[in-house]
């Protein structure tokens, strides 16, 4: 079924709000994925507060060259059915989203993706970025690095104080 020049028009529309506003699009094949699966995913998503879109790549490419950080990526790489994840919170949620679903599910497969400067990513870029600890992960890492000391001279204290 054909959509309207007016509803493609809108749909060119919302893609380029999305896409101005990402950080990160990470785009993955489908094809075998159940209807639940796929509102799995977008639960998932919801959750990294990354937005799940299924619209022909050629919209997808039209939106794109309405932004400038846009304009020049390579879209070779956008061909077959994809559904696309925009992330506009951090960096790599994207990444991570599809990531973390295609380990469980084998009938997703990553192909690429593209930063927020607009920089084409490969299959291999998007699955390391995908396995990148988030920025609060980092800081917790850290934070229990600076604190293991601080209870190691704590510990030591209080072991002294009992002899």
């Amino acid at each position: 079924m054909a959509i309207s020049k007016d509803k493609k028009a809108t749909l060119v529309a919302d893609l380029t709000a999305l896409l101005s506003d990402s950080k990160m699009v990470a785009y993955a094949k489908y094809q075998g994925l159940t209807v639940k699966e796929l509102q799995e995913l977008r639960k998932l998503a919801r959750e990294s507060d990354v937005k799940i879109k299924v619209v022909k790549n050629r919209l997808v490419k039209v939106a794109m060259k309405e932004i400038a950080a846009y304009k020049d990526t390579e879209t070779t790489g956008l061909t077959g059915q994809l559904l696309y994840a925009i992330g506009t919170d951090e960096d790599f949620s994207a990444a991570k989203v599809l990531a973390k679903f295609a380990k469980t599910h084998d009938a997703m497969e990553l192909v690429g993706g593209f930063n927020g400067e607009g920089v084409a990513l490969s299959k291999d870029e998007v699955v390391t970025l995908g396995s990148l600890p988030t920025k609060n992960e980092l800081i917790a890492q850290v934070v229990d690095t600076l604190l293991s000391g601080i209870n190691g001279i704590v510990s030591g204290l209080e072991n002294r104080e009992q002899k």
